[in-house]
């Protein structure tokens, strides 16, 4: 493992980002959404966040729904993480609705329920 591993920054990343595990041994460790706001808040330095994400929809969920202090994270389109760095995965996952209901939207047009879509979260460290 390398001795610069301190130095890494956390990685956030969603379903269409993580093409990032391709090379090298991972760890990936389910956890709650209290688990993630609190590891968020522990890394409190501009550099020791880099946001991954290319669903801008995740973002709203990190801020919105865990309630993580409003944050501009650096964006980096990152190819490979590095042994020794841990990353957040939003992970989406999207059944079919059941149901179909028709509501009207802000701007009056109707729209169609037509699947649910649920979020969870991982943690990865890169073993080697």
């Amino acid at each position: 493992m390398s001795n610069n591993t301190k130095n890494l920054p956390l990685l956030l990343l969603d379903d269409a980002s993580s093409g990032v595990f391709n090379v090298g041994t991972y760890k990936f460790t389910n956890i709650s959404f209290e688990e993630a706001k609190h590891i968020l808040e522990v890394h409190e330095g501009e550099d020791e966040i880099l946001q991954c994400i290319s669903n801008r929809n995740v973002e709203e969920i990190i801020f919105n729904y865990l309630g993580v202090e409003k944050r501009v994270f650096p964006y980096k389109k990152i190819r490979n993480m590095r042994e020794g760095q841990n990353a957040i995965v939003f992970k989406l996952y999207i059944t079919p609705s059941e149901t179909q209901p028709v509501i009207k939207a802000d701007d009056g047009v109707e729209a169609k329920k037509i699947q649910n879509v649920y979020v969870y979260c991982q943690y990865v460290v890169r073993i080697e």
